[in-house]
Formats: structure tokens, sequence, C-alpha cells
């Protein structure tokens, strides 16, 4: 179920432990992130451990958002954005971050209610702006997400789209290569093509793809050379299993 101490606890096993590392080992930890699980190993409460500052808006809490999106689906919508809130501020805790994992849970969950993708991004413009501005979020802060909320992102050339470690980046540019494709693969390549934070990129737009197209639509030759294959499928089947039960 929900625990945000478990989760917590689990970045700080992962971190000092390797728990659920792909090989053994942590090769990469982002500065916000690591600060963040520090916090929490000092006693701050997961919720509080994140960092607040408009300079901390790396994709590290977007690039882990997804599987929430099985836990918040029957759940009303300011109970999803504050359950949203708290997952994302266990390393980033400004409304930026909140926001854009906010919005790519919500189009990962509109996938699952088999929703179209282009009647998803065209109906968020009023109902995720309404609701922000119902939640009493900043207006500047929302303009920030205008490319989405306001524009066909979609129509923008490859030149427009950029694929940096900030959270709005790789939010806009996950949206435009699901818009902008037709399959996984061909999704994902795009992603990944971009440049720049490409491991980060590729995956925050495969989570889009992969609710959208199926399994099956992924490459069997991609899914086998994935470390720790077996246990991610073990991992999948009983979630599977918790989720329909």
């Amino acid at each position: 179920d929900f625990d945000l101490n478990l989760i917590g606890n689990n970045f700080l096993r992962w971190e000092r432990e390797n728990y659920w590392t792909a090989r053994g080992v942590v090769f990469d930890i982002g500065n916000a992130t690591q600060q963040a699980i520090h916090r929490i190993a000092n006693g701050v409460k997961p919720e509080l451990a994140g960092g607040t500052n408009e300079t901390m808006n790396g994709n590290g809490s977007l690039m882990r958002i997804l599987p929430l999106v099985f836990y918040l689906l029957d759940k009303p919508v300011k109970e999803r954005f504050e359950i949203t809130r708290l997952v994302s501020s266990i390393t980033h805790r400004h409304i930026r971050s909140v926001i854009a994992c906010f919005y790519y849970l919500e189009f990962a969950r509109k996938i699952i209610q088999g929703e179209e993708k282009f009647e998803i991004y065209k109906s968020f413009q009023t109902e995720i702006s309404s609701f922000l501005v119902e939640e009493s979020i900043q207006a500047d802060e929302i303009s920030i997400f205008d490319r989405l909320l306001q524009q066909n992102i979609f129509e923008l050339s490859e030149d427009n789209i950029f694929s940096s470690g900030y959270v709005l980046d790789t939010l806009e540019a996950a949206i435009w290569c699901l818009l902008t494709t037709n399959s996984y693969s061909e999704a994902v390549l795009k992603a990944i093509n971009l440049g720049n934070d490409t491991d980060t990129t590729g995956a925050v737009t495969g989570g889009l793809a992969g609710l959208l197209y199926g399994i099956n639509n992924i490459p069997e030759k991609w899914l086998h050379q994935l470390a720790r294959y077996d246990e991610i499928e073990d991992l999948a089947n009983r979630l599977s299993i918790k989720i329909i039960s």
C-alpha cells in the first residue's frame, strides 16, 4: 500500500545498501536527491526532505513517480494531487516539480482509462489549468507550463524541444515525443536521440508509451537486455495481481 516513511527509508537503503540497483552498485545520484536522502538519514520527515529552492527543479522526482499512478487511479483529484505532492517532495518539494509530476501522472491515468493521447492533451489545457487555479497555485508558476497548457507543443520543431535535466524540459520532451510518434520504439528512440539527459527522457517517455501501446509493442530484444529482467517481471506480475484484487 502507501507508506511515505517506507518509501523514504527505501531511498536510504538504495543509497547505502544498493537496494534495487541495476547491477549492485549506485553509480549516480543527483545533488537534490542526495541532499534529500541525507536529510532523511538525519531524521527529517520524508515529505519535508526535498529542497524547495527554485534552482532545485531537476527531473529526479519525475523520473521515479510513475508507479504511483496505480495507487491513485480511483482517488479524487485533490487527493491525487496531495499524494503526488508528498511523494515528489521526498526529493523535490518545489511546486514546479510537483506540478510536473501531477501532469505526468494524470496523463498516465487517462491513458490507462483508454483515452486517446491528443484528446488527453487538449482536455488538460482546461482541466489541469482550472485545477491549479482552484488550488491557489501562483499564476506565474502555472504560466511556466504554457507550452503544454496553452499551446500545441506537438507542432514545435525538434530544435525547440530540450532534453536537459530540468524537470519542465523533461516533461515537455516526453509529451512531445509521445504525440509526434506512433509506436513505443519510435517514441523512445526519438526521446533518446534528443541527446543530453537521454536516459531520463527515454524513461519518462517510455513510461507513457508503455501504457499507451502495451508490453507486446515493446521490442522483445529490448526487454531481455534489461538488468534484473526476471526480478522486474516478477515485481510487475505481483503488482498486477494486487491491482486486480
